[in-house]
């Protein structure tokens, strides 16, 4: 990403984490975490990829509810960022944190016998 696409990437992102702190009443939406935000080459497209920490259950429902108020999400972003056109928002969840404790937990199952010291050969 360029230097613009990463500062209006953060800036996005800061203000949609703000909008579901303090703004959004959706019960849906409580707790939700703006975990990455990806705009295209031209600030047309914002891929913003969102977790409900600890909560992978309410993915339905964190994305209905997104669906819900995406035209007041739009809204209120195009009222306070410096773009001509705000970007069409395309939410997504975040699986990354559940692959991860996945992962861990896949490595910490194995059993991998301690390995002998090698004796010199002289």
């Amino acid at each position: 990403m360029t230097l613009k696409q990463e500062r209006m990437a953060d800036r996005i992102r800061e203000i949609l984490s703000e909008l579901f702190l303090f703004e959004v009443s959706d019960p849906a939406l409580q707790g939700l975490t703006v975990t990455e935000v990806v705009l295209d080459r031209e600030l047309e497209y914002a891929n913003i990829y969102v977790n409900a920490l600890g909560d992978e259950d309410r993915a339905e429902s964190v994305m209905a509810g997104l669906r819900r108020a995406h035209g007041f999400l739009r809204r209120e972003l195009a009222s306070r960022i410096r773009l001509r056109r705000a970007p069409e928002l395309r939410f997504h969840w975040d699986e990354t944190l559940s692959r991860a404790a996945r992962i861990e937990a896949l490595l910490d199952s194995l059993k991998i016998p301690p390995t002998e010291p090698e004796k010199d050969k002289d």
